[in-house]
């Protein structure tokens, strides 16, 4: 007799695994992209001290933001500066919890996963403002200000581009999308099924773009320019409210990569298996690992090779590019459906 988990008692499994996937990606991407790729990248070795090949680097990191003073500005809004850096990463968890990893292997299967997902990534807006506002500091403020802008103008791309996704796979469902790629074919073939980035490569490279603002990594690093800015909306931060911040931009940044894998690289599916077999609940995730850490390999790799954007550069990419293309992608995208 196998006994049946209460909804609390699911409720905190999925939370705790929720929790432990946003950290696992986060301190992943740390170490592989920021500490090794990058330095191999500029020729350096990165990290070589705290554990084998640098691998305990990240641990340490943590360690020291932990004894670090928790600094509040003499003149802040102590409720608004502390609460910022956890409305971030709630925004993030929220996040990661419509993405599936496998047929059986999902925290919450909502039959609006998409846009539940897109309207929470909106929520860090907030997180941002509050902490620029909170901080009492002429750069911390602008940098919000900045950020703020930049998020509304890229929020639209985004969206859109994901519009031309849901019109073609006929459903908001995130597993519904993974299942219409999977048993999709491609003139008639489906040996790899129909992954949409063959027929919504638009909509990937704007959506690729947006992400990158949205993360606000170079070349759309105007919030957090650091000639300009000190820090942004982090330069007041310290300590653990200092650490949230930087745990909530990989986190992110490995986030927005799985709900990128899902939308146009075929999610948990792997080719030539069932996507209903069981065994997809245990390669399914390690799939939309190596997806998240791929697509994560562009984020960065593009964040240390351009120069920053200057704001009316930034503001006019968005608004008389990508919201044109985006909304030509899905007139397109429709006329298909009708037709095809």
């Amino acid at each position: 007799m196998i006994a049946e988990l209460s909804y609390w008692q699911e409720t905190a499994i999925r939370v705790g695994a929720g929790l432990g996937a946003v950290l696992l990606v986060a301190g992943t991407l740390v170490y592989v992209h920021l500490f090794k790729m990058v330095s191999f990248m500029q020729s350096r070795l990165g990290p070589m001290e705290a554990g084998p090949y640098g691998s305990l680097q990240l641990l340490a990191e943590v360690g020291k933001h932990l004894q670090k003073e928790d600094i509040f500005p003499r003149k802040a809004d102590r409720f608004v500066f502390a609460a910022a850096p956890f409305v971030v990463l709630a925004s993030t968890f929220l996040l990661v919890v419509v993405v599936p990893g496998g047929p059986d292997a999902w925290f919450v299967n909502n039959d609006v996963g998409i846009y539940l997902a897109m309207a929470v990534s909106s929520v860090s807006v907030i997180g941002i403002l509050m902490a620029g506002w909170g901080s009492a500091n002429k750069y911390s403020l602008l940098g919000g200000l900045r950020a703020t802008g930049q998020l509304i103008a890229y929020e639209l791309p985004l969206i859109l581009a994901v519009v031309g996704v849901v019109i073609q796979a006929g459903t908001m469902n995130m597993q519904g999308i993974v299942f219409a790629q999977a048993e999709g074919e491609i003139f008639g073939w489906g040996g790899i099924g129909n992954p949409y980035i063959l027929t919504q490569g638009v909509a990937f490279l704007i959506f690729l773009i947006a992400m990158q603002a949205e993360l606000t990594q170079s070349p759309f690093d105007m919030p957090i320019a650091e000639s300009e800015l000190v820090s942004g909306y982090m330069t007041e931060y310290s300590g653990m409210r200092f650490l949230m911040f930087f745990i909530g931009e990989f986190a992110t940044a490995g986030v927005f990569s799985a709900v990128a894998a899902v939308l146009f690289l075929g999610g948990w599916y792997i080719p030539g298996i069932d996507p209903t077999d069981n065994i997809m609940n245990v390669l399914g995730p390690l799939v939309m690992f190596a997806k998240i850490v791929i697509l994560t390999f562009l984020v960065f790799w593009v964040r240390f090779t351009f120069p920053r954007f200057r704001e009316d550069q930034l503001q006019r990419l968005a608004w008389k590019f990508l919201i044109p293309l985006s909304l030509a992608n899905i007139v397109v995208t429709a006329i298909f459906k009708v037709w095809i």
